[in-house]
């Protein structure tokens, strides 16, 4: 009698969901369907796929009750005639096929994006003869071959200080010691303007605000803004139309009417001595400013090294041909709209695409540059990036990394820290000079091969004491207990 296979959404989950089993031999080929895809096409012989029938029959058995029989003592013989072999051989596939796809990868050097989509082709028709077949669908990270990293050049810009940049720190502390005062004229750019804002659409009213203080010039509400309030005076009213920056309305056009309340300026403290012993601990305005050149110097290094890898990024995804799978790019924005409820969002989920077509991508690359530059990422390099993580999330650093551990989220921050990690290996291999021509020293911020494989010793070293002191742990009596004697008892 022929069985029919599995359900294939059936077999899908149980895809989804590896069991623990024994690593087994399975014959597997491997088909190129696209630069990111490929179709697994396995066999597992009876006598391999036995051990997942047999705990099928314990399981069918624990949950039948057939008279004469207790509970887990079925033979299986009496489950085949009254439960059917169907119903045994469909356990027992979707009991190990997730093992036996993982072991057939294993086989491969293939790195899955993506869930498998996973087809039975054959079953064992009956006990004691046949084969599993099936395949299976993968998107995986596609083979790309990165440049010599020795031969890229790079360059960022010198960190000389100027006049000019220590005056434009300079004039940024004055403003954080400024006083805001009422003026009497139209507004310019930099006023800063109480206002109050109504917004239309139709003859409904979708948004108000009363009270807000806005400065000209920082363009952080709405589009149009500046330019109504330039020229406006305290008590004026004028109107435009802009497109909603947020709520139920975002993007929609609304006429917006807003008033201008008061117009204020702010008026800078004088640069002198005095100055310098309100904003800083220093007594003279000389002093100040070599602190503010020092501190700019300190930026300008710091931006060098940012700079760097921004530029090794884009010059390596210049050079480099990056394949990305459609499916996961589908997936991941998907995920996004769905999230946000803008599933129906045409426009949106261009906007998503290229996003998340872009990361993708970048992804791809730094897990080929990590696995190339063979990146170790160290227990405290996983700390330090998990506890800055957790402040993002505004989260007790115990408790963001338990519920990431919870989640089996783990893995997937150890590659965020080694995708981080391999561009501050590349830039090892590379001279960074900047604008003058000079070699520039990024180790402060991308460290050195010497201080990883320091690292790696004091680990290992860590790891060992610990494996040594939990051997001798187990190796001392529990207290209250007598040891072993190796005198025979008396009677």
């Amino acid at each position: 009698m022929s069985i029919p296979a599995p359900p294939r959404d059936a077999v899908r989950r149980r895809a989804r969901t590896p069991d623990i089993l024994e690593t087994i031999e399975v014959k597997s080929a491997v088909e190129t369907l696209e630069p990111t895809k490929v179709k697994l096409t396995v066999e597992v012989d009876y006598d391999e796929l036995k051990p997942s029938i047999d705990h099928a029959y314990e399981h069918i058995a624990e949950q039948v009750n057939i008279p004469g029989f207790r509970k887990g003592k079925v033979p299986p013989r009496i489950i085949d005639q009254r439960v059917g072999w169907g119903a045994v051989i469909e356990h027992a596939v979707n009991d190990g096929l997730s093992g036996f796809y993982r072991d057939a990868l294993g086989e491969t050097d293939l790195r899955p994006l993506a869930q498998p989509e996973i087809d039975v082709t054959d079953i064992p028709a009956k006990a004691g003869e046949g084969q599993l077949k099936f395949t299976a669908e993968v998107e995986v990270r596609p083979e790309i071959e990165l440049p010599d990293l020795s031969a890229v050049d790079l360059t960022v810009e010198s960190t000389q200080v100027t006049d000019e940049d220590v005056t434009e720190r300079m004039d940024a502390l004055r403003e954080r010691f400024g006083t805001l005062v009422g003026v009497d004229r139209p507004a310019v750019e930099g006023d800063y303007i109480v206002i109050d804002l109504k917004a239309v659409i139709g003859d409904e009213e979708v948004d108000s605000v009363s009270g807000v203080s806005y400065q000209i010039g920082s363009g952080n509400m709405l589009e149009g803004l500046d330019e109504a309030l330039t020229g406006l005076s305290a008590g004026e009213t004028t109107t435009f139309k802009a497109p909603l920056a947020g709520g139920d309305h975002e993007g929609k056009e609304a006429d917006v009417t807003v008033t201008a309340t008061s117009v204020k300026q702010r008026d800078l403290p004088e640069v002198d001595d005095d100055f310098a012993q309100l904003a800083s601990e220093f007594d003279t305005l000389d002093e100040l400013k070599e602190d503010l050149r020092t501190q700019v110097a300190g930026i300008k290094t710091s931006n060098q090294a940012v700079t760097a890898r921004d530029a090794l990024m884009e010059k390596l995804l210049e050079t480099v041909e990056v394949p990305v799978p459609t499916g996961v790019v589908q997936a991941e924005v998907h995920r996004h709209l769905e999230s946000e409820s803008r599933l129906e969002d045409d426009e949106h989920r261009a906007e998503v695409t290229e996003d998340a077509t872009k990361a993708i991508k970048n992804q791809i690359l730094l897990d080929t540059l990590a696995e190339k530059l063979k990146v170790q990422v160290s227990q405290g390099e996983l700390v330090e990036y998990l506890v800055s993580a957790s402040q993002q999330y505004g989260m007790e650093p115990s408790e963001f990394i338990q519920t990431l551990e919870q989640g089996g989220q783990i893995p997937a921050m150890v590659g965020e820290v080694a995708r981080s990690k391999a561009l501050a290996v590349a830039l090892r291999q590379i001279d960074v000079k900047d604008s003058d021509g000079n070699v520039v020293d990024l180790s402060e911020f991308i460290g050195s091969e010497e201080a990883d494989d320091a690292q790696a010793a004091l680990n290992d070293a860590m790891a060992q004491a610990q494996e040594a002191a939990d051997d001798e742990a187990s190796e001392t009596p529990a207290e209250g207990s007598e040891p072993e004697s190796s005198e025979p008892a008396k009677a």
